[in-house]
């Protein structure tokens, strides 16, 4: 996928910290579970991309 390791690391965050800012901003309503659940996958997917280095 990405290379390079920076490039990766800084992708990483990126995911991260937008994850986290999904889970915080979701309403409660069902809609707010669909947001939470895409933030969960979002920080999964920039833990995983930053445990590859």
């Amino acid at each position: 996928m990405l290379r390079k390791q920076q490039t990766r690391r800084v992708l990483a965050i990126v995911l991260v910290v937008l994850g986290g800012v999904l889970m915080a901003l979701a309403p409660e309503i069902w809609a707010g579970l669909a947001v939470l659940a895409l933030g969960v996958v979002i920080e999964l997917l920039g833990i995983a991309l930053e445990r590859k280095t």
